[in-house]
């Protein structure tokens, strides 16, 4: 277990001289990726986004992409195509920028339900399947999507099974004026100039390590008591689905490892309870009009986890 605290510890603090001030958001950022989870970032342009997906890429080794979604973009820009080859008489393969460890989707929502729904498999079986061939992705792999939550124009929504596929969702935030400072003065590293930390094989061992930290039965009855209010709370009109009750418990058990501990306690489950489970629900309507709704999903889970009683 110390080991695994050095090399965890290691990867945060190279993460973190390129993206400064932001030591939460790059503990999410790595509890995602221990998890096998994906990663929504929603906040304005400027704050980081692409540092932080670009860092965690070079401090892991990985191959790293970025995808610009845009309303005219195909499944095949980001999948690949099969492309005839005339010498050889057959069709090649040539794989798109999502055959790489760490992918960012930036602006995820500008592109077409068709186009982001190409992300889905990806996603959830990290494997593609295109002319009746499934093909693998590279390990670790992992999806970092942004979108911005104060600009819609031009933009489709992301649907609640496509938002459901996002271990996480985060918004890093503005700087602190000290930190900020700090960046004006360059003292944040670039991305590309960060030297690997980890291997792809030594995460991959860290993802399985995760896979072995231990939740006491008091633990899963937290997650579920948790799961189960947002089902029948009044605040909320959707409720968090099975697969959001199993994300919470996985990046509980990242968060865990990342503290340097083979269990679980009930603070990590408490912790990420707002990040794992805000994305995936609906408040309910006020009033049932059809007006906005009273609270949005954060407020509403952090009110449902001040009823939950907190196993002793």
């Amino acid at each position: 277990m110390r080991q695994r605290r050095e090399l965890t510890a290691r990867l945060e603090d190279n993460i973190a001289r390129c993206v400064v001030g932001k030591p939460e958001i790059v503990r999410l950022v790595v509890v995602a990726l221990l998890a096998r989870g994906h990663l929504l970032i929603e906040d304005v342009p400027g704050v980081g986004k692409t540092t932080l997906a670009s860092a965690l890429a070079h401090s892991i080794g990985g191959e790293f992409q970025r995808i610009q979604f845009t309303s005219d973009m195909l499944p095949s820009d980001i999948l690949g195509v099969s492309i005839w080859q005339a010498d050889r008489g057959a069709f090649t393969f040539q794989p798109g920028p999502l055959f790489a460890n760490v992918v960012l989707a930036d602006e995820i929502n500008r592109t077409t339900p068709k186009t982001q729904s190409s992300l889905l498999e990806a996603m959830n079986e990290f494997q593609v399947s295109l002319d009746h061939t499934t093909r693998p992705l590279p390990r670790p792999f992992m999806v970092l999507a942004t979108q911005n939550p104060h600009e819609y124009e031009g933009t489709y929504p992301l649907p609640e099974s496509q938002l459901d596929r996002f271990m996480l969702r985060i918004r890093i935030g503005y700087p602190g004026a000290a930190d900020e400072k700090t960046i004006l003065l360059g003292g944040a590293a670039a991305p590309e100039t960060v030297k690997p930390v980890l291997t792809p094989g030594e995460v991959i061992g860290l993802q399985e390590a995760t896979d072995e930290i231990r939740a006491d039965e008091s633990v899963l009855d937290y997650i579920l008591a948790i799961v189960t209010a947002t089902r029948t709370s009044s605040l909320l009109g959707l409720g968090v689905s099975p697969r959001g009750s199993r994300a919470l418990l996985q990046a509980a058990r990242a968060w865990a490892l990342l503290d340097g501990r083979d269990y679980l306690v009930p603070d990590d489950v408490k912790r990420l309870a707002v990040p794992a489970l805000a994305h995936r629900v609906m408040p309910a309507v006020a009033g049932g009009d059809g007006g906005a709704g009273a609270l949005d999903g954060e407020t509403a889970i952090r009110a449902i986890l001040e009823d939950v009683p907190v196993p002793r």
